[in-house]
């Protein structure tokens, strides 16, 4: 039990012999060479971790919150041909689920450090501890700490991957909501929209009703049945309706338990 571990701990520091055990454990440590020689380098920042960061701090997903959400939007907007002032609701809707994806980040990412910085306490005031029956150097608690740190950076890696790859295909669907609009006028839009909202049911039109159509959108007969439907789900208030219950914001990944790891590091 604990009390029967502090007992004992307590009785081996009084112990009038502890001096000369920590004498001899001092010479087996300096024999096997166990004490750390000179001080380590310090590892080159990781390429692949300063690329997401890189990324998130342009997506406006890590940093300070200055508009970030807006700047991508119009970047998307401008790279598929839009106009701001038309698509004023899809950058509202683009904004709302990237500060969903940043909530979740930061979220994930404070999660992170607070299990790093418990487990790398944890085990500083163990070593510092276990120090006074055993040697271990300052110098070894450091290189204990840099080694928790290596392992932790991983869950950090896989956090900052799934959060990039979360704004990518965020972005992807924004881009291509966007391209399908832009082949048509304003007015064929709207002609289109109108139809497909009046038949439901059946929203691909007759042959009389496709010349029809073609005649007040300014298309060809071919462009009404491939691409009515499409025109129509790509329609502002669709799109959201869409986008909302059909493709739920990209999930982070189970991060939440990545963070967990801290009790099953083999140091």
């Amino acid at each position: 039990s604990l009390d029967e571990a502090q007992a004992r701990k307590h009785a081996l520091n009084c112990h009038r012999m502890k001096p000369a055990l920590f004498s001899v454990l001092c010479e087996i440590k300096e024999k096997t060479v166990l004490s750390i020689r000179g001080v380590q380098e310090e590892e080159p920042p990781d390429p692949q971790l300063m690329r997401l960061d890189n990324m998130l701090l342009a997506e406006g997903v890590s940093g300070p919150e200055k508009g970030g959400g807006s700047a991508a939007a119009a970047a998307a907007a401008a790279a598929s041909g839009g106009s701001p002032n038309d698509n004023s609701i899809e950058h509202s809707d683009y904004r709302a689920k990237l500060s969903q994806i940043r909530q979740i980040y930061h979220s994930e990412l404070e999660k992170y450090e607070q299990a790093c910085s418990e487990f790398t306490t944890h085990v500083m005031n163990l070593l510092r501890e276990q120090s006074r029956t055993r040697p271990i150097s300052p110098k070894e608690i450091e290189r204990m700490v840099s080694i928790i740190h290596r392992k932790f950076s991983s869950i950090q890696m896989q956090l900052k991957q799934s959060t990039c790859e979360a704004v990518m295909i965020l972005r992807s669907r924004f881009l291509d909501a966007r391209r399908k609009r832009r082949n048509f006028s304003k007015q064929a839009t709207e002609v289109l929209n109108e139809y497909f909202y009046s038949h439901l049911s059946n929203p691909y039109p007759s042959e009389e009703a496709k010349e029809e159509l073609a005649k007040k959108c300014g298309i060809t007969v071919s462009q009404v049945q491939p691409t009515l439907p499409a025109s129509a789900w790509a329609s502002p208030a669709v799109h959201i309706h869409r986008y909302h219950y059909t493709f739920p914001p990209p999930q982070l990944g189970e991060t939440s338990k990545a963070t967990n790891v801290g009790t099953n590091l083999n140091l």
